[in-house]
């Protein structure tokens, strides 16, 4: 009985080392490539070894298949040899089995060591390595080189024979596919859900990704909203100007705003004004960086912060302004909205008691989707207008007047308030559906 239980000691020991074999195999194939990066780098000499073993997939599987091979050979070789030896005298006792003691013996050990081999050697280690895949490939991959070292000769052998197989099949291996964008923002929801990452950190990540997306026209503020400077206006007018508006920088004009001659500060107006130099706009302001409204944010980061500019005017393709994008305008298409000096924020969209909502014209068809989706505006491009004053205009076939209303979508559309030529309030409200007829 003493000699069974060392022969049973031994073979779970071999399990155990086809477990350290499989569970490192997974581990290095399943672990973060750029956690252990960072780790080499900081001296882990597991994580140099795992990326030396993972560099070469070849030698890898070669070494594993060796080591399971070599283990999968002694324990059923032992265990049959043995154990089937040990365990027949006590078949041999059960009526009517007596005859074939010795095959039952050595089909019982067989099945015993087959069953331990799938949970013990490979199951359990194997989820244990998806579990912790960079922990475990650090702690077993300096063993697993030296084993490829000393068994180098055989790995060769075996890695040469795969690749001539492959090349037989044609099969050519191929480089790791660089990680795409789709896939890294899965990654930061993930990273999200799992709470390794805060929920906002998520979402400003996934919006710098997206930057290259967005062009002038996704962030500028529109030329209605412009708050511009006329060159020869006096101190008084844009004093008023600065105090009513929350930018910091403005752009100068010389009769109508399609003619930009400058950028003017904020900050300009006031070091004169504390030195007691008269304010002359002209002497102030800086010349004006223009830009296309197809070009993409990410550029527009790139030129600003090479020209060293706060403010940039946008283009359309005829050289007519469409609007500005500030630095601010930039950071709000990263940080989402933000709140004005006094902690405030003014949304478009007012709704009323009797379910109507009262809306700035100028607010994007975009915007105007995401609060209204019953609207369902599609191909906004392809029809000539991305503003809510801009649909009211296609719709009515000109230039609007406070009344005017038309029903679409649903929805009853009227013009409650117009700024000069512009259209600024709208009240949207759902229209009820007819009765049916009886």
């Amino acid at each position: 009985m003493p000699d069974a239980l060392f022969e049973i000691a031994v073979i779970f020991v071999l399990l155990l080392v086809n477990a350290g074999f499989a569970m490192q195999e997974l581990a290095l194939v399943s672990a973060n490539k750029m956690r252990l990066r960072a780790l080499a780098e900081k001296g882990n000499a597991g994580a140099a070894a795992a990326l030396k073993l993972t560099e070469d997939p070849s030698r890898l599987l070669s070494t594993v298949q060796i080591g399971i091979t070599l283990v999968g050979i002694f324990a059923g070789a032992f265990g049959g040899a043995t154990l089937a030896g040990d365990l027949e005298p006590f078949v041999a006792v059960i009526p009517w089995v007596g005859a074939y003691a010795h095959q039952i013996a050595f089909l019982v050990v067989v099945a015993s060591i087959a069953y331990g081999s799938l949970i013990i050697g490979e199951l359990v280690p194997k989820r244990l390595a998806l579990v912790h895949p960079e922990g475990i490939a650090v702690a077993l991959s300096v063993p697993m080189l030296k084993l490829a070292q000393i068994a180098s000769p055989i790995v060769a052998l075996l890695t040469a024979s795969t690749n001539g197989v492959l090349r037989i099949l044609r099969v050519e291996s191929k480089e790791p596919e660089p990680m795409t964008e789709e896939e890294m923002m899965v990654l930061l929801r993930e990273g999200a859900e799992r709470g390794m990452l805060h929920e906002h950190e998520s979402r400003m990540a996934g919006r710098v990704l997206e930057l290259d997306q967005l062009t002038m026209s996704d962030v500028m503020t529109p030329r209605t909203r412009v708050v511009g400077i006329d060159v020869e206006e006096p101190h008084e007018a844009i004093w008023h100007k600065i105090v009513v508006s929350d930018h910091s920088q403005f752009p100068v004009y010389e009769g109508s705003i399609d003619n930009i001659v400058g950028i003017v500060s904020v900050k300009s107006y006031y070091a004169n004004l504390a030195a007691g130099v008269p304010v002359n706009t002209r002497d102030l302001m800086r010349p004006a960086f223009f830009v296309p409204r197809t070009m993409t944010l990410l550029e527009l980061i790139n030129e600003l912060r090479t020209r060293g500019q706060r403010l940039a005017i946008v283009l359309d393709e005829f050289g007519g302004v469409s609007g500005t994008v500030a630095l601010r305008d930039v950071l709000a298409s990263i940080v989402g909205d933000m709140s004005s000096d006094d902690g405030t924020k003014r949304s478009p969209f007012l709704r009323r008691e009797d379910g109507s909502v009262l809306i700035d014209a100028i607010v994007g068809i975009d915007e105007l989707n995401e609060y209204l989706p019953e609207l369902g505006f599609t191909d906004v491009d392809q029809r000539g207008f991305q503003t809510l004053a801009g649909y009211i205009c296609h719709e009515i076939g000109g230039l609007p007047q406070e009344g005017d209303h038309f029903i679409a979508h649903g929805f009853r559309f009227e013009v409650m308030d117009m700024d000069r030529l512009r259209v600024d309030k709208v009240l949207v409200q759902k229209v009820a559906p007819p009765a049916a007829l009886p």
